[in-house]
């Protein structure tokens, strides 16, 4: 799979995300990639926490990626800047901003569990980035692995079209090697010698009548899906290798199959063939479309600054104005460290930026390439390239930086609303100040978290997007600012809808002390959406990711001006950030503007936003509105004997069983258990569930959406993700 010289230098680049399910492999599959390029001599062992991604101390202690690591290495001529994503869905929001600034992605999967719930989140996640992917079944060698069904669990449960490349040579604990279908060769491996490069040679005898029938079946697969290839197979009968790489290089960039391979990460096995399908079948920067973005304004190029909204795009040249993408901050006490994804152009150092988003210039102090917490220094970087600066000021996740003379404003990545919240404080009162610094430092590094006030009780308040996320942020502030933090017990965060609306709701606005006055006069219809229980599906990673709300007007004659209309929608908007019930933002609704009157000198946008404002905040009221609470599909894997008491368990927790299913192979007397429950039963099933199995329970969840929440008003039980958050310290 070797590929040519090439006379373009991005041709020769790669930007791979690595994605899966937690403990699939994915840090190992990394630290192998690392290890075979040359750029680590030792292999790093997540076990022994000295992998070169999972550099972060509490990384090491849990044994888990938490932060997305950007590493860069060489293979074949070509350059790969890698990303380790998280696997833990409480870390979703760190995939979603990784997979916004890649070409291409590997997603890792368990060859005994096969597709896992978080491998499909990240799958959908990759969906709706366009990202096209190529699979690596990894854990050949361990008791109960089988490809097939591996393969058919992705065929099941992520509808893909797999093309299955390899067959492996031996099972189990007797996995050696792999037969590569497209060129009908072995690759073995041994345990003698770490560092030694697979052994080529001729499909064993054994297997060599079950490889021709899996290459016939790929040729036959290719052929119904790519023109070129089914051409070719109809004239002879079957597909060169030339022809069958080259059609499986379009069917994984235009997202119609994916390439499946296989492997042992751990034993070093399958590592250099993933490799090499990375340079074959992957895109590089300019295989992609070229990006997309808005006229930024502002810039030097004369822009009035009147809110141009014309999509322009920029192509992957070098020579092109500068655009490019800020994905990541690390704000550190010695300064800060922002991650970018070059989309065209070039920066040097020293360089004079313009951030589209924050509206103001920026220079650029220092460039830096990136291998997790180590990094080299650039004079340079081009387009395609994912690189580190120092010096920017302004920039956070999801700015855009371009050319002063040319700019451009990129849609930044989607950041999912949080679900869980706790209620911190500084142990010691002369500590108060600091610790906001920590907070403000945390979320200007991870935009999922948000720190407010709570106006009843005046504590501060912290939000993510599950337990595991605010436990890791508030370890992160004991750990580098020395800081003793108390935190309150964890509280979900609800939302309210319409569960019936209202009709012709008249609101006037009006206003006289002196001058001009303000006039508004707005009648609304308010109506729940189709689906309100699945509210905030939304563009980011998860629930909460955006609010459903849709508003129209259907006001004719003139009678309320078209800037006005627009005004008392924004209105709108404002109110749902409280609702009537408890407080909670509100979502799943319709508003519609039937009807208005204006005032010849008294009217004004601010009057009819205003109006909208507090004309939709009591059209709520006179709504019958309901709560709704987080839940999240929840998956228990456990001893056959332990079920009973785990559904009793998951009954208890409110939980709705979905299905179950018992394992054979090498999980063989093992159950596994799906189940809807709210987000708040979970708080502690941890615990629970190893007392029950005898440690030898485990589970996920996954948020799924909101659901109505029982009565009484979980308001009168502080419902609000904060209120109640006791100071006391776990």
């Amino acid at each position: 799979m070797r590929n040519p010289t090439h006379t373009n230098p991005l041709a020769t680049v790669r930007n791979l995300g690595i994605l899966a399910h937690v403990d699939a492999g994915k840090t190992t599959v990394t630290e192998r990639i690392l290890y075979a390029t040359g750029t680590t001599h030792q292999r790093g062992e997540v076990h022994d926490g000295t992998t070169v991604t999972d550099f972060d101390p509490q990384e090491r202690d849990r044994g888990i990626t938490i932060f997305a690591a950007a590493v860069s290495c060489t293979w074949d001529g070509h350059r790969i800047n890698l990303i380790d994503t998280p696997g833990h869905v409480d870390f979703a929001d760190e995939v979603e901003r990784s997979l916004r600034v890649l070409d291409g992605a590997v997603a890792v999967f368990d060859a005994v569990a096969g597709v896992e719930p978080q491998s499909e989140s990240v799958w959908r996640q990759a969906d709706r980035h366009g990202v096209p992917r190529i699979a690596f079944v990894n854990k050949m060698d361990r008791a109960g692995a089988e490809l097939d069904a591996a393969v058919a669990s992705i065929r099941a449960r992520l509808h893909p079209v797999p093309l299955v490349v390899q067959l492996p040579i031996g099972a189990e604990d007797a996995f050696t090697g792999v037969v590569d279908l497209v060129r009908l060769r072995a690759l073995t491996w041994t345990d003698g010698d770490a560092a030694e490069a697979a052994h080529e040679g001729s499909v064993p005898d054994g297997l060599r009548e079950e490889a021709h029938r899996r290459r016939r079946l790929l040729e036959e697969t290719v052929a119904e899906l790519h023109p070129g290839a089914l051409e070719e197979f109809c004239t002879t009968g079957t597909l060169d290798a030339g022809t069958l790489a080259a059609a499986l290089r379009d069917l994984t960039r235009s997202g119609e199959g994916v390439v499946v391979l296989c492997g042992s990460a751990y034993r070093n096995r399958g590592v250099e063939p993933l490799l090499d399908a990375v340079l074959a079948y992957l895109p590089s920067p300019l295989d992609v479309p070229p990006v997309r973005g808005t006229h930024g304004g502002d810039g030097d190029d004369g822009d009035d600054g009147d809110g141009d909204e014309r999509e322009r795009e920029r192509a992957a040249d070098p020579a092109a104005p500068l655009a490019a993408l800020a994905f990541k901050v690390n704000a550190t006490a010695t300064g800060r460290l922002t991650y970018l994804r070059l989309y065209s152009g070039t920066i040097e150092k020293g360089d004079t930026v313009w951030d589209a988003t924050a509206r103001r210039t920026e220079r650029i102090g220092r460039i830096l390439r990136v291998r997790a917490d180590r990094h080299a220094p650039l004079d340079r970087a081009v387009a395609g390239d994912i690189v580190a600066v120092v010096g920017l000021k302004s920039a956070r996740a999801g700015s855009t930086l371009c050319a002063p003379s040319a700019p451009l404003v990129l849609e930044p990545p989607g950041v999912a609303e949080p679900v869980v919240s706790v209620a911190v404080e500084a142990r010691r009162g002369t500590d108060t100040g600091r610790l906001a610094s920590a907070l403000a430092r945390l979320v200007e590094e991870d935009p999922s978290l948000v720190v407010r006030t709570d106006r009843e009780t005046g504590q501060t308040v912290l939000s993510g997007m599950g337990e595991l996320h605010l436990e890791v942020a508030v370890e992160k502030i004991r750990r580098e600012q020395g800081l003793a933090v108390d935190v309150g017990r964890p509280r979900v965060g609800y939302r309210e809808t319409v569960g019936r609306g209202v009709s012709g709701f008249v609101y006037r606005h009006v206003k006289q002390d002196g001058g001009a006055g303000q006039f508004a006069h707005v009648v609304l219809d308010v109506e729940p959406l189709d689906t309100p229980d699945s509210a905030e599906s939304g563009s980011g990673s998860g629930p909460g990711s955006g609010s459903v709300f849709e508003f129209r007007s259907v006001v004719v004659g003139g009678r309320v001006p078209q800037e006005y209309v627009r005004a008392v929608e924004a209105g709108c908007r404002d109110a749902l950030a409280e609702g009537p019930s408890g407080g909670h933002p509100v979502t799943g609704l319709r508003v519609t503007l039937t009807d208005g009157a204006t005032h010849v000198k008294d009217s004004s946008e601010a009057a009819f936003r205003t109006a909208g404002r507090f004309g939709l905040r009591d059209a709520l009221r006179a709504c019958a509105t309901v709560l709704l609470e987080p839940v999240a599909e929840v998956t228990v894997t456990v001893p056959e004997d332990a079920v009973g008491g785990v559904l009793g368990d998951l009954a208890a927790r409110r939980g709705r069983v979905t299905g179950s299913d018992t394992r054979t192979g090498g999980a063989a007397g093992t159950a596994t258990v799906t189940a809807t429950v709210p987000l708040a039963g979970l708080f502690g099933y941890a615990t629970r569930l190893r007392s029950r199995t005898r440690g030898r329970g485990t589970f996920t969840a996954r948020p799924t959406g909101y659901a109505p929440a029982p009565e009484p008003s979980p308001a009168s039980a502080s419902g609000s993700a904060s209120a109640s958050a006791s100071a006391s310290a776990r």
